[in-house]
């Protein structure tokens, strides 16, 4: 049961198959058995089991409040929750209790579904890995699935748990590995340039960023404003548009969401591809793309070619300038929005009291971490009076540039762009700490930060499994507002290359559903 879809959940639930309360249960039990992942910062046990019960009233009465009653999931713990800590995984907000819920938050529980917790994450989000946060990194569960440690070179039981695990990838690694461990059904991400496509890359699932302004961002703690939109991470292609379809709409709240009505859709199964055109941009082709993922690339291309698409070769010319204006702005973004926690309001505040200045400058150095501070720095630097021209108005120039890409390729009749998602599949930890998180985020966000800048709609879908048995994911760039086209060709690619389910000792115990192994002759 833990497997399966929402829609065979729903099913299961309305027909008194199992219950809210023992599907609560289970995954709480997975959760504490998993523990060692370490996806979650906080488990709401309690309130969760309350939520259930109440769920289970609900059917008794035959009145569910749809699709997501009693399902149980997870919130990145970058979005506010009334009455659970809210903490970005920092020192500066550890302890902080939010007085109201975001608004995807409340979305999710009127509609009945079970918050089990809040996940873990980079501090602020800031980070391609998960690996930056106070609470401790992120384990991805493939590390202990029987897929890599059938390739992985034998270690002692000990050894192997403590070193030779790989990264969840980030800054949404906690909610991507919750997910990947089934331990809930779906969880909310944020993705600023890549933190939900990036982790659900390296942990088998699908992840999708909607257009920005499709979903509110009232109540998630912001990075980057004109780039943050709350992700959704789940196990397949349907489960992501049903959750989009709860959570997508006009918020009085948040004046950049949408004005029109959004209306919920069912994916059709496409069965015919002829009329599609995809576009493979040859700038995606980046430096320190992995030999792997550029062949599994051209694979899903003639994939597509074979059954009757027009698959192109397009030019985004002014990508190989995305990463450097990303990072002018994103850290002139983060300048300007760190300066709320000055602990006066909410938060750490330091126990320096010499002058208002001095506990000021000790709670920022006290509360934040190298890399929070340091992307504080950067962004004033560029938003300083002499450098405001040369940095930050002409980078916003090449924003627009950026963007005026992706137009001009959409008109010329592609449909979907096919990308990388990552350039290698996930480093092991020992590795990916040796780098600083500065360049990591450099090489990490290179292929999905373009989106963000254009305000785009991608989606991530995990399409086959590495030599080191680990997951490998594309990504497909939709046109603005066009979910529905973006994920009825990434259902169909999913179908496909039927990625194989996950296989861990800690599920089996807690699930008595049959587990398909299987893999299209194409991606094995």
């Amino acid at each position: 049961m833990l497997r399966a879809s929402l829609r065979q959940v729903s099913a299961a639930l309305k027909e008194g198959r199992v219950t809210p309360t023992e599907l609560c249960q289970r995954c709480l039990a997975l959760i504490k058995s998993t523990k060692f992942l370490n996806a979650y910062i906080t488990v709401t046990e309690e309130a969760a089991l309350k939520q259930a019960e109440e769920s289970e009233e609900r059917y008794k009465r035959g009145q569910p409040l749809g699709i997501l009653d009693g399902i149980p999931v997870a919130v990145k713990d970058n979005f506010n929750t009334a009455g659970i800590e809210t903490t970005c995984a920092s020192k500066m907000l550890k302890g902080y209790i939010s007085p109201y819920n975001a608004t995807v938050v409340q979305k999710l529980l009127d509609r009945g579904a079970v918050l089990l917790g809040k996940t873990n994450l980079d501090e602020f989000a800031m980070g391609s890995g998960s690996t930056d946060g106070i609470f401790g990194p992120v384990r991805n569960p493939w590390s202990y699935s029987k897929q890599y440690k059938e390739k992985s070179v034998p270690k002692s039981h000990s050894e192997d748990k403590e070193s030779d695990w790989v990264i969840a990838g980030g800054s949404s690694g906690g909610s991507a590995a919750a997910v990947s461990s089934f331990t809930c059904f779906a969880a909310l991400g944020s993705d600023t340039g890549g933190s939900t496509r990036n982790p659900a890359a390296h942990c088998g699932v699908v992840g999708l960023k909607p257009t920005y302004g499709l979903i509110s961002r009232h109540g998630l703690i912001p990075l980057v404003n004109s780039m943050d939109v709350p992700g959704i991470l789940t196990r397949c292609v349907d489960d992501a548009a049903v959750l989009l379809g709860s959570l997508a709409g006009h918020d009085p709240k948040d004046s950049t969401t949408i004005q029109d009505d959004f209306k919920p859709f069912e994916l059709p199964d496409l069965t015919d591809v002829s009329k599609l055109s995809i576009g493979i941009p040859k700038e995606y082709n980046a430096p320190g793309l992995s030999s792997e993922i550029l062949a599994l690339w051209s694979k899903a291309a003639d994939l597509f070619k074979n059954a009757g698409a027009k698959v192109v070769e397009v030019s985004l010319p002014h990508t190989r300038y995305s990463i450097v204006c990303y990072h002018v702005l994103c850290t002139a973004e983060v300048a300007s929005n760190m300066a709320r926690f000055d602990g006066l309001e909410y938060g750490h505040r330091s126990d320096v009291k010499d002058s208002t200045e001095s506990m000021y400058a000790a709670t920022r150095r006290e509360g934040f971490n190298d890399v929070v501070r340091g992307r504080i720095l950067s962004g004033n630097y560029f938003l300083l009076k002499q450098n405001y021209e040369k940095y930050f108005v002409k980078a916003q120039k090449v924003r627009r540039l950026i963007a005026n890409d992706f137009v001009k390729v959409f008109r010329s009749g592609v449909d979907i762009l096919l990308t990388p998602t990552t350039l290698s599949d996930a480093a092991p930890y020992t590795e990916f700490i040796q780098e600083d998180n500065r360049t990591r985020s450099a090489q990490d966000d290179i292929l999905t930060q373009a989106a963000n800048m254009a305000g785009l709609p991608a989606v991530n879908v995990p399409t086959a499994l590495s030599e080191r048995g680990l997951p490998v994911g594309l990504q497909f760039i939709g046109r603005s507002f066009q979910e529905k086209q973006l994920l009825t060709v990434a259902k169909w690619f999913e179908k496909q290359v039927q990625f194989p389910v996950i296989q861990l000792e800690e599920v089996k115990r807690h699930d008595n559903g049959v587990c398909r192994h299987q893999k299209s002759a194409s991606f094995s």
